[in-house]
């Protein structure tokens, strides 16, 4: 059975903890007095126990943040169009927007290479299924980023993003802080999902937040409840979505540049489905291109099966639901071949 440590053993080890860690100098100084205040603590056990769980994991959560790490940009314009190509089909005007802006943040680091990028940050509108959350993902390729997601549905504390104060118990930090310190970047994409669905109640507090997030003289010094210490979040890459934008503050649209989403043409949706959702879904299947064969003329009863979709999502639901079936009666020995055509796609894709 180990020893119980002692108080002042208990103390050291903490101090053990941050000795090789490059804290801002004022965090610095803000530890001392944590330490300070358990010394004065360890003249009683009952309580210095009661403190030293508490600091411990202030301070784990302080480790394993990146103060000082950061991700390098890639900012090569070719590998950013093959990234967004690969992602994406179409949307040749919303990819023509992302590459001025890797051409534009290119320019400025090899000009003023010491000064601190500050980035556009995107607000991606448009119909559900139209691409906004892959394009999000797609520039954290293009750049080479981490990617944190945030999702904003349904919303309806602000302390989610914002961390709840040490002085109550299970204190923990928000939402940001938590995912900084997961991809231990401190220049992430930072993908903030669906803005306009927070809940009614708590709508103006999270635009609140918001501001401060998106606001560049602000989010250099964005204090969280939990670690009561601003953390810059001025070098990360804000991208956010929404399928409208009439919930949105005027003063957080003010900090935005607006991308609209087109929807999908059905020959768009054709070559989609086609391309990269049929042989995805073949493979997550367990199917080969030689087990199910699609008749040209079907395609369109697969894009557009109930009436009118913006986005690819249904298309993709649909092609899930036809790949499903067929492996059933592949695998029940029905047929080795499965072929659709006009005279069975009922039979897989309800039809109006």
């Amino acid at each position: 059975m180990e020893p119980k440590l002692t108080t002042q053993d208990a103390i050291a080890k903490l101090r053990g903890k941050i000795k090789d860690i490059k804290f801002p100098s004022s965090l610095q100084d803000k530890l001392e007095e944590i330490f300070a205040q358990l010394e004065i603590n360890s003249r009683s056990e009952s309580t210095f126990w009661q403190f030293y769980q508490s600091d411990s994991k202030y301070l784990d959560w302080l480790i394993s943040l990146p103060w000082n790490t950061q991700s390098q940009d890639i900012l090569d314009l070719s590998f950013a169009k093959e990234k967004l190509d690969e992602g994406h089909y179409g949307l040749d005007a919303v990819k023509e927007r992302i590459l001025e802006y890797v051409s534009v943040l290119a320019l400025q680091k090899q000009r003023t290479p010491d000064k601190k990028i500050r980035a556009p940050i995107l607000l991606f509108v448009g119909l559900v299924g139209t691409g906004k959350t892959t394009m999000a993902k797609s520039i954290a390729q293009v750049f080479g980023r981490q990617l944190i997601r945030v999702p904003f549905g349904g919303l309806g504390d602000p302390l989610y993003l914002r961390g709840r104060s040490r002085l109550y118990p299970e204190a923990e930090p928000g939402a940001i802080i938590k995912n900084l310190a997961q991809v231990k970047s401190n220049n992430p994409v930072i993908l903030l999902d669906e803005i306009d669905r927070v809940a009614d109640d708590a709508l103006n507090t999270i635009m609140g937040v918001l501001v401060e997030l998106l606001d560049p003289e602000q989010n250099s010094h964005f204090v969280d409840h939990y670690l009561d210490y601003p953390f810059d979040l001025s070098q990360c890459l804000f991208v956010a979505t929404c399928n409208n934008t009439s919930r949105i503050a005027t003063a957080v649209m003010d900090r935005l540049e607006v991308i609209q989403m087109p929807s999908y043409t059905d020959e768009e949706k054709i070559t989609i489905g086609r391309k990269y959702l049929f042989p995805k879904s073949l493979s997550e299947n367990g199917l080969t291109s030689s087990d199910i064969k699609i008749a040209d003329t079907v395609w369109l009863n697969i894009v557009r099966p109930l009436g009118f979709d913006a986005g690819v999502r249904t298309l993709s639901r649909n092609i899930d639901n036809l790949c499903r079936k067929a492996a059933m009666e592949i695998f029940s020995g029905k047929t080795k071949q499965v072929i659709v055509d006009e005279s069975n796609i009922k039979n897989y894709i309800p039809q109006w």
